[in-house]
């Protein structure tokens, strides 16, 4: 802002002093006039500089305009990109899901995803949630940080307990986008480690033996056989998401998933959207006794 302020200090004194001889025909004393005429053409080149100037600061002003719309304006539901050739792409994904929870889920329907998209399910989807940007108990939390951070059979047990239906998360190896779950991984062992209950979870587990956070071979089991890893790359061993990399390669983790030749036990794919950024999943229903 001091800068800023300075600068136009800076500009306003210039054009003061130029806009004077712009206009020849004020009258100045007889010295001045001598003085003047030292100087040729000096109302051309005043007229030119402050073209100039105003030139400068109009194109400022689309400039700003330009940056602000496209790096403060844009909504984090419906993302963009620009392909190769400099057009743009349009990511529709939150929509797509919130819309196919609303039209194909009970009306009360419980729906377990972390607390970032809490607000958005239940304005767009109009579905219970669990946790969302206003949940205080850090108990309640804790509990889904807990579950996404076990294996299924553990996990399974958890979404009994809080009577989850469905399951959400955000996955962004397909088109490179870097605020999905399992960048926000750490985070839930973090909080689901630090709860009483989830006192068997420690952060350390899910790092490989060099101390690394990696989702190829070289990461840890822990991480490679939990229920936010395979929720997220349920399936993804066989997608091909660039050219000249092998199946399964995550474009924001610059690496070939470890974990590809598994299925899902206790949840069963529900709708993945056009982009692969949401991933919804339901909750089987407990099994028949002698089954």
């Amino acid at each position: 802002p001091v800068m800023c302020i300075l600068s136009g200090v800076a500009v306003s004194s210039m054009l003061t002093t130029y806009m004077k001889q712009v206009d020849p025909s004020k009258n100045v004393d007889k010295k001045a006039k001598k003085m003047e005429s030292n100087f040729v053409m000096k109302s051309e080149i005043a007229t030119v500089f402050v073209g100039l100037m105003t030139f400068l600061l109009i194109s400022y002003t689309f400039h700003c305009t330009w940056v602000t719309s496209e790096a403060y304006s844009s909504p984090s539901i419906v993302l963009s990109a620009r392909t190769h050739d400099g057009s743009q792409i349009i990511f529709d994904d939150f929509r797509e899901a919130y819309y196919w929870l609303r039209m194909n889920t009970p009306e009360d329907a419980r729906v377990m995803s972390w607390w970032d998209y809490g607000y958005q399910i239940t304005a767009m989807a109009n579905r219970t949630i669990l946790v969302d940007n206003n949940t205080w108990n850090n108990t309640h939390i804790s509990r889904v940080g807990q579950a996404m951070a076990s294996p299924e059979d553990k996990a399974y047990e958890i979404m009994r307990e809080l009577d989850v239906d469905y399951v959400l998360v955000i996955f962004g190896g397909v088109v490179g986008y870097s605020s999905d779950d399992i960048n926000k991984f750490l985070w839930m062992v973090r909080i689901g480690g630090s709860t009483p209950r989830g006192a068997h979870i420690k952060e350390s587990d899910y790092y490989s033996p060099s101390g690394e956070f990696r989702v190829d071979k070289e990461g840890s089991p822990t991480l490679l056989n939990c229920l936010m890893y395979k929720m997220c790359y349920y399936r993804f061993g066989l997608v091909y998401s660039e050219a000249g990399k092998p199946p399964g390669y995550d474009r924001v983790r610059g690496a070939e998933i470890g974990n590809k030749d598994f299925e899902l036990d206790v949840l069963e794919e529900a709708y993945t959207t056009e982009h692969w950024l949401v991933r919804i999943y339901k909750v089987r229903g407990l099994r028949n006794r002698g089954v």
